[in-house]
C-alpha cells in the first residue's frame, strides 16, 4: 500500500469511520499512522472520544495512532493573510487597499476552501517523515476533485506568469535609459521567487498524488450514491489518479428468519434492493469491492471501530520504495 491513502466519497456515506477504521488497522499492524481530516464536518473527534485540533496528536488507548483535524474555516483565514502579507511586501504604498479589497472577494467565491486547504495539505505531506501512513478523510467528493486537480491546472497557470514576469523584466531592463542600472532585476526578484516557490510545491503535490498515493471511494447501496461515485471515478481517471477499491457502507442487515411482522418485511424488501445495488456495482464498477460494511445500531467508535477494521480488506503493507 501505498505511502497516502484517501477515502472519499459524496457527503454522508461515511467516509469519516472507514478513514478512521483503516487508520486503525494500519496502526495494530504496528505502522506509525496520521488520520488527517479535511472534511468541514469533523467527526473524527467524534469517533475516538477525543478533541482534535490543526496538530497531529496520538489517539488515546491506540499505539501508532495520530490523528488532527484541519479546519477550512481557519484556513481561509489564514490563507488570506499569508497572500496580504506577500503582496504588501511587493507592491506600493498606494496598491495595498485595492488588492487588499480583490483578495476579500477572491476569497467569497466557490472553490476558495479548496485552494486555501491546498497549502495546508501539502504542508503535511511534506512534513510526514516521521509516518509510515497518512491517511486522508477527505472532503465530498466534488471539493476532493477539486482539490486533487489543482496541481495539474495550477502547474501550467505558475508557468505561463514566470515567463510572462521574466519577459517584462527583459523588456524593462532593454529600455533602460543611458548608463543607469535598472531598478528590478530578474535574479532576486520577490514576485519571481514566489512563483517558483509556488510551482515546486505544486510539483511535488502533483508526482505525489500520482506516484504514493492510494485512492479508494465510500458509497452507500443507493442510486444516488452509485451514480456520484461513477462520475468521482472517471473524473479521477482524467487526472491520472486511479481508484484502487470501492468501500459499500451503511448496509442493512437481514432480519433473523423467524422475525415476522411489517418490520420484517420492511427490512427484508430494503435488504433485497440493497444486494441487487451492491451486485451492480460489482458488476458495473471495474474497481474492486474492499468492503461491504453493515450499519450498527449504535456510532461507530471504540470496539466498533475495530470490527470495521477487520471488515477492510485493504492491505496495510508499505510498498516498497522502488515499486510504481
Amino acid at each position: 500500500m501505498k505511502k497516502f491513502v484517501f477515502f472519499g466519497g459524496k457527503g454522508g456515506v461515511g467516509k469519516t469511520t472507514v478513514s478512521s477504521a483503516y487508520g486503525l488497522k494500519s496502526a495494530n499492524a504496528g505502522l506509525k499512522t496520521l488520520v488527517v481530516s479535511t472534511d468541514p464536518a469533523h467527526s473524527t473527534s467524534d469517533v475516538f472520544d477525543q478533541q482534535f485540533g490543526d496538530e497531529p496528536a496520538p489517539v488515546d488507548g491506540h499505539d501508532n495512532l495520530w490523528a488532527m483535524e484541519i479546519d477550512p474555516e481557519q484556513e481561509v483565514e489564514n490563507h488570506l493573510i499569508e497572500i496580504k502579507r506577500a503582496m504588501g511586501d511587493q507592491v506600493s504604498p498606494g496598491m495595498v487597499n485595492a488588492i487588499d479589497r480583490q483578495i476579500e472577494m477572491s476569497h467569497q467565491t466557490p472553490g476558495a476552501h479548496e485552494s486555501a486547504l491546498f497549502d495546508r495539505f501539502v504542508d503535511v505531506m511534506q512534513n510526514s517523515e516521521e509516518y509510515d501512513r497518512v491517511v486522508f478523510d477527505t472532503s465530498p467528493t466534488g471539493g476532493t476533485l477539486r482539490l486533487l486537480s489543482l496541481p495539474e491546472f495550477l502547474e501550467g497557470w505558475i508557468e505561463r506568469l514566470l515567463h510572462k514576469r521574466k519577459r517584462s523584466i527583459d523588456l524593462y531592463e532593454k529600455a533602460a535609459i543611458g548608463g543607469r542600472e535598472p531598478r528590478r532585476m530578474a535574479e532576486g526578484d520577490p514576485i519571481i521567487a514566489r512563483l517558483q516557490e509556488r510551482k515546486e510545491m505544486f510539483e511535488f503535490a502533483g508526482e505525489v498524488l500520482r506516484t504514493e498515493s492510494a485512492y479508494f471511494l465510500v458509497l452507500n447501496p443507493d442510486e444516488l450514491s452509485i451514480r456520484e461515485t461513477g462520475r468521482a471515478v472517471e473524473e479521477l481517471t482524467e487526472y491520472d489518479l486511479a481508484v484502487s477499491g470501492l468501500v459499500i457502507n451503511k448496509v442493512t442487515p437481514e432480519p433473523d428468519e423467524d422475525e415476522s411482522g411489517r418490520g420484517a418485511k420492511y427490512l427484508r424488501d430494503r435488504c433485497r434492493t440493497e444486494r441487487e445495488r451492491i451486485e451492480h456495482i460489482r458488476d458495473s464498477f471495474e474497481e474492486p469491492v474492499v468492503a461491504v460494511i453493515e450499519s450498527r445500531v449504535e456510532e461507530v467508535k471504540g470496539s466498533l471501530l475495530a470490527d470495521v477494521a477487520k471488515d477492510l480488506d485493504v492491505t496495510v503493507e508499505a510498498t516498497p520504495k522502488s515499486a510504481g
